[in-house]
């Protein structure tokens, strides 16, 4: 839901960081490309948009995703870059 949300207000020019974690960064890896495809697609047309996509570090090691396992431009999120997004100017939360 998390997703076509956010896809949809970014399809309106609303800037859009999603954040991947606890069990979604299955969705972020290559190795789960068969039952997340639908999720997969959207991220990276998401991506493509402009939107930014954020995966914690934490949640990848204890469910085993790999750096290598990332689907291209997530970003391994850090305190700065989480920081940066959270506190921007005139920005909207929302959580799922």
């Amino acid at each position: 839901m998390a997703i076509s949300f956010g896809s949809n207000q970014l399809q309106r020019d609303h800037p859009l960081t999603l954040f991947l974690n606890d069990k979604a960064v299955a969705i972020g890896s290559t190795k789960n490309a068969t039952p997340y495809a639908a999720q997969q697609k959207m991220i990276a047309d998401i991506l493509q948009k402009g939107g930014t996509v954020f995966i914690c570090p934490m949640c990848m090691k204890h469910y085993g995703v790999t750096q290598a396992d990332l689907l291209p431009g997530l970003k391994v999120s850090n305190p700065e870059l989480t920081e940066a997004a959270l506190f921007a100017g005139n920005t909207k939360t929302l959580s799922w």
